[in-house]
Formats: C-alpha cells, structure tokens, sequence
C-alpha cells in the first residue's frame, strides 16, 4: 500500500509546479496518455482481482493524470 501511495504522489511536484507557473508546455501530452492508459489498466486489474488498494491508489493516479492533462491543454501555447 505505501509503494502505491508513494507512486501516487509522483506527480504531485510536477502538478502543484504547473498550477504556480501556468506554464505546462514542457509536459509531453504523449507521456501523460501513454500514463493514463497504464494506470486504467491497472484500475482494471484491481477490480478483477477484487484489490481495493490497486484500485484506490490508482485511481488517484489517474485523477491527478487528467487533471495535469486538462492543466497541459489550458497552458498550452
């Protein structure tokens, strides 16, 4: 559970760096979709095996992925 709550968190940095700059164009948008998908499957694998921890953290995982997208799309140039 913390590894999965450590991971997270990875894009919390870069999340709070975008809302105080306004500035996102050094975000690949190719990354944060390729991220997306993977975190969607891991959702997936989490509601087959019935995993509440996977699906938990990985559903934060993919919140605050939209969100950096939906910051990436505003700030663009």
């Amino acid at each position: 559970m913390i590894a999965g709550i450590l991971t997270s968190m990875s894009l919390m940095p870069q999340l709070i760096k975008t809302f105080k700059t306004k500035t996102a164009e050094e975000i690949s948008l190719v990354m944060l979709f390729t991220l997306m998908l993977g975190i969607a499957l891991w959702i997936y694998y989490g509601i087959l095996r019935k995993d509440l921890p996977i699906i938990i953290t990985n559903a934060f995982s993919f919140l605050l992925n939209v969100t950096l997208i939906g910051l990436r799309l505003k700030y663009k140039k």
